[in-house]
């Protein structure tokens, strides 16, 4: 896995609340305090200072997105809206690129708040989905991830690939102990990804969200940093 150029803008971490957590837990607040600062391996000049970039492979590279990237980001989403929105609520509200614009900028906050991330996946340059870290615990060092890719792109490992370099990053960079993927019991394709990434199944979630208005059981996987195979 190339790591080929990794990108962030440096974060004000002395708002956060939960130093006095550390001390008591003895954990290492230079680390998680300094979360995407230490996260900087390479710097170039080819994007803004505010963007993290991660080079997969040859083929796919996770770019944190930008205003600009919305128009692409909601062709992909109406291109799949029917498949799409079997499994993810969210699709219903996104009904055109001024929803996208939101969306980008909401999760652009997130990041300055250190609370969640989301970065688009590119494929051969193309925008064709989005992977985000989201509720992190600043405490426990652990954070949740979500994905999902246009139904053009599918079935060309992207998400897998994706995924497997974003935990490696989180597990390496931000130094988090512990990622999580959860996902609608019934949506058996995207619980291949886990399985395949080596995950251990830690149990179901019973009526833990809505969708279309109904209950619906959740599956919780997890996987250690000790137990990753970097």
């Amino acid at each position: 896995m190339c790591f080929h150029s990794i990108q962030t803008k440096r974060y004000n971490c002395t708002r956060l609340a939960i130093v006095p957590a550390f001390f008591i837990y003895g954990c290492n607040t230079s680390l998680w305090l300094n979360l995407f600062n230490l996260a900087v391996e390479h710097l170039t000049d080819h994007h803004s200072p505010d963007m993290l970039e991660l080079r997969v492979n040859e083929l796919i590279t996770l770019r944190q997105l930008q205003p600009a990237d919305a128009a692409p980001l909601y062709k992909q989403i109406d291109a799949s809206r029917k498949s799409l929105r079997k499994f993810l609520p969210w699709v219903d509200y996104n009904t055109n690129e001024e929803h996208s614009v939101r969306f980008i900028q909401l999760m652009q906050r997130k990041a300055e708040e250190q609370e969640a991330m989301a970065l688009g996946i590119w494929y051969q340059q193309q925008l064709c989905g989005v992977m985000d870290l989201h509720g992190w615990d600043h405490l426990l060092q652990k954070a949740e991830i979500g994905y999902w890719v246009s139904e053009a792109f599918q079935r060309k490992g992207i998400a897998t690939a994706s995924c497997k370099a974003l935990i490696t990053f989180a597990f390496k960079k931000l130094r988090l102990n512990k990622i999580e993927i959860r996902f609608v019991l019934q949506n058996e394709r995207s619980a291949q990804i886990p399985i395949r990434l080596g995950f251990t199944k830690e149990g179901i979630l019973r009526h833990s969200a809505k969708l279309h208005g109904q209950y619906v059981d959740m599956v919780v996987m997890g996987v250690l940093r000790e137990d990753w195979k970097f």
